[in-house]
């Protein structure tokens, strides 16, 4: 039972991140994704595997950064890790790194918060959290 629930969030968490890199690339010109749906669901695993690894890894060593910019530096970061994303990809390209890219980190950010918080107040809740 435990394990259908970490599926089903996984599942949820990964379709937050494809809707919102549907919204950003929408919204952002330098930024697209190609091959449709499912370009959008590769596009979202590819960065959240990004994100769990090498993600990781840049923010432990920039965590002073993060504190001295009181977390502005996560920005960065986030945008390092759309660029990484888009090396590896066909199907998402970033036109430069600078604006699109740091744009997209933060249309990306504030996006995945708000479907987050929907999905979290339309989400059941089990009996055992509750308590």
């Amino acid at each position: 039972m435990v394990a259908l629930e970490m599926l089903l969030g996984l599942l949820i968490s990964w379709a937050v991140l494809a809707l919102a890199f549907v919204v950003t690339t929408s919204l952002l010109d330098g930024m697209e994704v190609s091959g449709g749906f499912w370009g959008y669901l590769w596009v979202a695993l590819l960065f959240g595997i990004v994100n769990a690894f090498i993600g990781t890894i840049l923010r432990i060593l920039t965590f002073p950064l993060t504190l001295l910019t009181l977390g502005l530096f996560s920005i960065l970061v986030n945008a390092v890790l759309l660029q990484i994303t888009d090396a590896i990809s066909d199907h998402f390209t970033i036109d430069e790194f600078w604006w699109t890219a740091i744009w997209g980190a933060i249309i990306m950010a504030i996006v995945s918060f708000v479907i987050d918080m929907l999905v979290g107040r339309l989400a059941p809740r089990s009996a055992a959290t509750v308590s």
